[in-house]
């Protein structure tokens, strides 16, 4: 069996036209798909009109109580079930879920070092037994980027991890493909340059390309969980655009695919 795990970005959920092309070409993947998704930008314009300050560090959210309440109900509610909604419409029986829907994926809170993160999860624990009995239902799960501690706390997770730790929880009883969608064709050598694709990225360029700032703030975290990923097992790990994830996956012939050698 082959899995396809689709993260999509926060840019895409942001632009409502390719958000629909988007969830379109993911409802026509054949076989077995799971989609995590992003928040986008409305938590923060939310949080705004809220009173609520928004501050990141290195391109992840730091939630305190009130932003943990604005991401809730715009992850878990809102964009979950306008893509929940979209995807039935397109034929794809979907079902949306945070990592507190059957303790699906359990976390704990961020300990604090340099940096306190407020209420933001790292994940612990997957549940692949229940996700594969959803699968095998012919279900694709849709998970908005939260889960829970067992304390009852819900958490703030990044989407990217959250996708690699599906992924690899995965790996041990099918192919897993895992997939980054987001608004550019791939990992670029030139941020300039939107041609500039890296059609190969191993640790040492990875570092290499760190270390000269052409890979920064929140493509870090991406590309870390993409290669914790296939060091964990899972098979292909790519990074592309959006409206050519067919050609990412059933062709090969798109994005950015990491590798360890």
């Amino acid at each position: 069996m082959q899995i396809n795990v689709i993260k999509i970005g926060g840019n895409i959920i942001d632009h409502e036209e390719k958000l629909a092309s988007f969830l379109r070409d993911f409802s026509k993947l054949q076989g077995p798909k799971i989609l995590i998704h992003g928040g986008g930008k409305i938590a923060t314009k939310l949080a705004e009109q809220l009173g609520i300050k928004t501050t990141m560090v290195e391109g992840r959210r730091i939630t305190d109580e009130p932003m943990r309440d604005v991401v809730t109900m715009v992850y878990g509610g809102l964009v979950n079930k306008k893509i929940v909604a979209a995807l039935q419409g397109n034929n794809c029986n979907a079902i949306g879920l945070t990592g507190a829907d059957a303790q699906v994926i359990i976390a704990k809170k961020r300990p604090v070092k340099t940096i306190d993160y407020g209420f933001v999860g790292d994940i612990e624990k997957v549940n692949d037994t229940f996700i594969l009995s959803l699968i095998n239902q012919n279900i694709t799960p849709i998970f908005a980027p939260l889960t829970f501690d067992p304390q009852g706390f819900m958490l703030n997770t990044n989407a990217d991890t959250q996708a690699s730790a599906v992924a690899t929880a995965l790996a041990s009883h099918a192919d897993v493909n895992l997939v980054y969608c987001f608004e550019k064709k791939g990992v670029l050598s030139n941020p300039e340059d939107d041609d500039s694709v890296i059609s190969k990225l191993v640790p040492e360029t990875y570092e290499k390309y760190k270390s000269e700032g052409v890979i920064y703030e929140g493509m870090i975290p991406k590309l870390d969980n993409a290669f914790a990923a296939v060091r964990a097992g899972v098979k292909n790990v790519i990074i592309c655009q959006a409206e050519q994830l067919h050609e990412a996956i059933e062709q090969g012939q798109a994005g950015t695919y990491i590798s360890l050698k």
